[in-house]
């Protein structure tokens, strides 16, 4: 059961200011989320039926998850101390 998965354009922006070391891990764990798209250790975020976060050292990826069409679009990718903030 494979997923596919998406970066939205306001997430690439954001990954190209992350330095190399975290842009490794994080490409990683995207690549992970297409073969589980709820590992160990995701958490879903509370208000929402279908967002979730996982942690890659500092960073948090926030994503959506849709089950029908099997695609995982990464929302933020973002330092920790400012992934939940609004813009």
């Amino acid at each position: 059961m494979s997923y596919h998965a998406e970066i939205a354009p306001a997430a690439q922006r954001e990954f190209r200011h992350l330095p190399p070391e975290v842009v490794r891990k994080v490409d990683a764990a995207v690549l992970e989320l297409e073969q589980t798209p709820r590992p160990h250790g995701c958490t879903k975020l509370e208000g929402s039926e279908d967002e979730y976060r996982v942690r890659v050292g500092d960073c948090r990826i926030l994503y959506v998850i849709d089950d029908k069409a099997k695609l995982v679009t990464i929302a933020r990718v973002r330092h920790r101390r400012d992934a939940y903030r609004k813009r």
